[in-house]
């Protein structure tokens, strides 16, 4: 698991090759603003490969963020991370390692017959009741949490995962009434307190993709602060003396920016933003799709009024800058499935993101 010591260390042995607020905050230690993402690319050893190399190039040139998911490539990037990260020269203590659990995940290869490979191995042999999954793929039942957990940290070879994150709760909105919804939320999260209880978990979010950034009256709509409310709850059930709930994951760009725009999260003060109200509740930010699947990484892609006011020598670098400059982020994750896009993506943090007047000065 990542260590202050050992975060801080890899800190000092790559700053001088970083801009301004390159490492951020994390916990009691610091990571890098930018980090490896692996979502994209199919499910084939040849992609295997490519990632493994990636990895090792990112983790030993700055990058100490990587993230993945059960789900992605039926499994295979929670394995590759773990093999590159075993092989890599570089202190395992200083990258902070994420995953996610909710969508049911194949292995290895889609099936011929998902429907089928879903009822023999989580239902009729697994943790999952029928009624437990909705639309046929996603489920969070403190039984698949716990299933889940324990594949990941095998998948990864690890004892401890830094950070699990509930991936996309919003998902069971298309069943269940919102109140249901946060019920469920708030017992998985029990069982992800227990397992911070037991050792195998330092930390615990939720990776969304639409439910923190519409407005109130949408249908995928849920509320950040009823969601912490639910971990702290959580954390009392658990028996813990506080909540590990630490961070969401969300998607952020120069083209999808209203996680900063849209004002729907109920806060002290009023409506805020999602990321405003990540930022007063002490909460990590990690922005997904931070180049949009690579198409903000075309020429002409990011807006002539906002490109100007972005430092890089790639649009991919813009890109990412513009993710890593907004408020409360901490890492702007950027999927990168070969060494020639990681050390493209790594230089952007050479590069200093924008202070808070001038990226506001973006959306003007």
């Amino acid at each position: 698991m990542v260590t202050a010591t050992a975060s801080w260390d890899y800190r000092d042995r790559h700053t001088d090759a970083f801009g301004r607020t390159y490492f951020r905050r994390f916990g009691d230690g610091v990571v890098s603003s930018v980090g490896l993402g692996t979502y994209l690319g199919e499910p084939t050893d040849a992609v295997d490969d490519d990632y493994r190399e990636a990895i090792a190039e990112a983790v030993e040139s700055g990058v100490s963020v990587l993230d993945t998911a059960r789900n992605y490539r039926a499994q295979r990037s929670e394995r590759v991370v773990g093999e590159a990260l075993a092989d890599a020269d570089v202190d395992r203590e200083a990258v902070l390692v994420a995953s996610k659990c909710g969508f049911v995940p194949f292995d290895g290869a889609r099936p011929d017959d998902p429907g089928a490979y879903v009822r023999e191995e989580f239902v009729e042999d697994g943790p999952l009741a029928r009624e437990d999954l909705v639309a046929g793929q996603h489920a969070m039942t403190p039984a698949f949490v716990d299933h889940q957990l324990d594949r990941s940290l095998e998948c990864l070879d690890l004892d401890v995962l830094d950070l699990y994150y509930l991936h996309n709760p919003e998902v069971q909105l298309a069943e269940h009434d919102r109140d249901a919804v946060y019920d469920a939320v708030e017992d998985a999260f029990v069982a992800l307190e227990e397992r911070v209880a037991a050792g195998d978990l330092r930390h615990y979010g939720v990776a969304t993709w639409e439910c923190f950034r519409v407005p109130r009256d949408h249908p995928k709509y849920l509320s950040l602060a009823e969601v912490v409310s639910r971990a702290r709850s959580a954390a009392d059930r658990a028996g813990n003396a506080a909540t590990s709930f630490r961070a969401v994951q969300l998607p952020f760009n120069v083209l999808m920016a209203d996680a900063f725009t849209e004002k729907s999260q109920s806060s002290a003060d009023g409506d805020v933003s999602v990321l405003e109200l990540a930022n007063t509740a002490g909460l990590d930010v990690f922005t997904s799709a931070s180049l949009m699947q690579g198409d903000l990484a075309s020429a002409d892609a990011i807006p002539d009024s906002v490109a100007s006011k972005l430092d890089g020598d790639t649009p991919a670098q813009r890109a990412i800058n513009f993710a890593r400059s907004a408020p409360g982020v901490t890492s702007a994750l950027v999927g990168a499935s070969s060494p020639a896009h990681v050390a493209e993506n790594v230089a952007a943090g050479t590069f200093d993101p924008l202070g808070a007047d001038a990226f506001d000065a973006t959306f003007e």
